[in-house]
């Protein structure tokens, strides 16, 4: 999973990642987690969207694990 897109919607609009953690109500083991682009609980994002008014597409994007046109 990639966050990419939360880090850059908070850079356009001016946020830190402690107004993020501080908006929200999230971990700071959440805010790393989101850092490393490790699993985070759904109702997490969905915080996180209120807070930004935004859709959750617009702050995560699902990275595959297999690379195109490799099988398991």
């Amino acid at each position: 999973m990639s966050y990419e897109k939360l880090w850059n919607l908070l850079k356009t609009r001016n946020l830190r990642k402690q107004d993020l953690q501080r908006e929200t109500r999230i971990s700071s083991g959440s805010i790393a987690k989101l850092g490393k682009g490790a699993n985070i609980q759904t109702d997490t994002l969905l915080r996180i969207c209120q807070f930004l008014d935004c859709d959750i597409a617009d702050i995560c994007e699902a990275i595959p694990t297999i690379p195109k046109g490799e099988t398991k």
